[in-house]
């Protein structure tokens, strides 16, 4: 099986596991990736230009109808949600989903209605439960899910939030973005 399509989800806090697991993805990565992290609507759109010093793929902040291009990081602007549309990534300014604005699970649910088994779903960081019903919708679609192993000391990544969802694979966070390239290159199993 092939991917089109990966798309990944933190909530507030989760700048670090967005780094962590980004960070480690090559310039000649050939998905595109999606990326939502829970920001109030009044905080500055500098989470772009830090993550870009960080990674080595192109960073872009999604307008409204941007274009999808493969071995780019196309990172959700505070107070939007993303919706995958086609080929195109669409701005919404719809009610808040579980008090967020993006929501995970707006993005991980469009995703899976439009690319079904062709989607990567990563939920890196949650804490009031968004992002897990788009990680389960991903799934019945076909597509392939990834959670990072809870670590202890975590508070934004509580084992408690995932009983209810069933991953593909589980790995430590900075195991997630060399997993993702080897998914993408078909080197890995995709379910036991």
């Amino acid at each position: 099986m092939s991917f089109d399509l990966i798309v990944m989800g933190a909530s507030v806090g989760g700048f670090h596991a967005l780094k962590t697991v980004l960070g480690s993805v090559p310039k000649d990565f050939s998905l595109p990736i999606v990326a939502v992290q829970h920001r109030g609507p009044e905080e500055p759109e500098i989470v772009a230009s830090l993550l870009s010093g960080c990674v080595a793929l192109p960073v872009v902040e999604v307008e409204d109808k941007q274009e999808l291009s493969p071995g780019h990081i196309f990172l959700g602007p505070a107070n939007y949600h993303l919706l995958i549309d086609g080929s195109h990534i669409a701005l919404s300014t719809e009610a808040p989903v579980l008090h967020a604005r993006p929501s995970i699970d707006v993005l991980f649910e469009s995703a899976a209605d439009c690319c079904g088994e062709a989607t990567v779903g990563v939920l890196l960081t949650t804490m009031s439960r968004d992002g897990i019903a788009g990680l389960k919708r991903i799934r019945e679609c076909g597509g392939f899910t990834v959670l990072p192993a809870p670590a202890p000391e975590s508070r934004f990544m509580q084992e408690s939030s995932f009983d209810s969802v069933v991953a593909d694979k589980i790995l430590p966070l900075e195991n997630i973005g060399s997993f993702l390239v080897d998914l993408a290159a078909g080197r890995q199993r995709m379910r036991a």
